[in-house]
């Protein structure tokens, strides 16, 4: 994974056009695996950092190992998780806008570098512009899921 991770995921982009062609396929490739890394390493980090004082109580309890899984794995995992989706979310409109700049015919990338092509600065400004307001609605919508699925956990902002 850690190799996966280092290849830069805009640099794919040649080799995904050869693979899948011009179309919505490359998009989805990039996306994926550009949003796959800060879920699984904020995920993993998570799981890994479980109080194991929890993990001691629920074999107390006899807990089985779906039961541990979830009632205190995931539970205690799940901050971790939406962490790397903030995340996620954030790197997919950047590799969005840049597949849509170099293999599109049709989005606000490819807007933008039509715009760039006769010097239209105040598309391209406005294209950030929606895209800015994109990745803030998305961060939003995770923080959102994050207050409503973490209600029962008591930190700084519940105070």
């Amino acid at each position: 994974m850690q190799i996966l991770r280092a290849v830069p995921i805009l640099g794919l982009v040649p080799l995904a056009i050869l693979w899948f062609g011009i179309g919505e396929q490359v998009k989805i490739f990039l996306v994926a695996l550009g949003t796959a890394f800060p879920v699984y390493i904020n995920t993993f980090a998570a799981i890994r950092g479980v109080d194991g004082r929890f993990v001691e109580l629920a074999r107390t309890v006899r807990l089985g190992r779906l039961g541990l899984i979830r009632r205190v794995v995931l539970p205690g995992a799940l901050p971790g998780f939406l962490v790397g989706l903030r995340f996620a979310f954030t790197i997919s409109w950047l590799v969005l806008v840049v597949s849509e700049q170099i293999n599109a015919s049709s989005g606000i990338g490819y807007l933008m570098d039509q715009a760039r092509t006769f010097g239209q600065t105040d598309v391209i400004v406005v294209g950030l512009a929606v895209y800015g307001v994109l990745g803030l609605l998305s961060d939003a919508l995770v923080r959102l899921l994050e207050r409503r699925a973490l209600a029962w956990r008591r930190g700084l902002e519940a105070s």
